[in-house]
């Protein structure tokens, strides 16, 4: 027969490893709540604008996840509500119209591109509206790919170094831009990207900007 003793004692160890094995796991290995430190861009609002249809899937993911995981508001564009469709079949829900847009409440303007740009967002004047606008607000104003023929346009390139999707190079240069052939090029607060396989570097210079960089 088993004494009352021994068993109290195996019922002590056994809430003495339950506990340090409680307070490992809170120590090492539970969810912990994000600290402030690591939500930088917190209470910022980004804008995306993106073509209908065919925006590039890539351009749109990497900045958009990065920026909502550094604390921002996220918001898309485009020249109708609906849901846009990327080329890859990525699929977003438009909450503005092009011409809703007030750039006075967002803290950086991102054009995406894709082989939908020329036809939504060139030679769009509202689309050239925002663009003009952010700049002159001293927004963060980005483009990628095909994108930055819209600052083009808008006249804020003139005189800057600036990339592209190398289609638009030439329209670039039109409009008075430098043309560099370098992956991501920063001036200023614009930021310019050559396409997809920039996404993440493009991605990586707009946080970077957001956050006093």
């Amino acid at each position: 027969m088993v004494s009352v003793r021994k068993i109290a004692l195996v019922a002590v160890a056994l809430v003495a490893v339950a506990l340090a094995a409680y307070a490992l796991y809170t120590y090492t290995g539970a969810p912990k709540a994000p600290r402030e430190a690591e939500k930088p861009l917190k209470g910022m609002k980004v804008l995306f604008i993106v073509s209908f249809r065919n925006f590039r899937d890539e351009e749109l993911k990497a900045p958009l996840e990065l920026l909502k995981e550094l604390g921002a508001e996220a918001y898309i564009a485009s020249t109708q509500k609906g849901v846009a469709r990327g080329m890859l079949g990525m699929l977003v829900d438009v909450n503005l119209t092009l011409s809703e847009v007030d750039v006075s409440k967002f803290d950086a303007i991102v054009f995406i591109g894709g082989r939908g740009t020329p036809k939504y967002l060139w030679r769009n004047p509202e689309a050239v509206r925002i663009a003009k606008e952010a700049y002159e607000e001293g927004k963060v104003v980005a483009a990628i790919c095909l994108a930055p023929g819209v600052l083009a346009e808008a006249g804020i390139l003139k005189g800057k170094r600036a990339t592209a999707y190398h289609t638009a190079k030439q329209m670039l240069i039109e409009y008075g831009a430098e043309y560099v052939s370098e992956k991501v090029v920063v001036e200023g607060k614009i930021v310019t990207a050559m396409g997809p396989e920039a996404a993440e570097e493009f991605a990586e210079a707009i946080a970077k900007l957001l956050s006093g960089g």
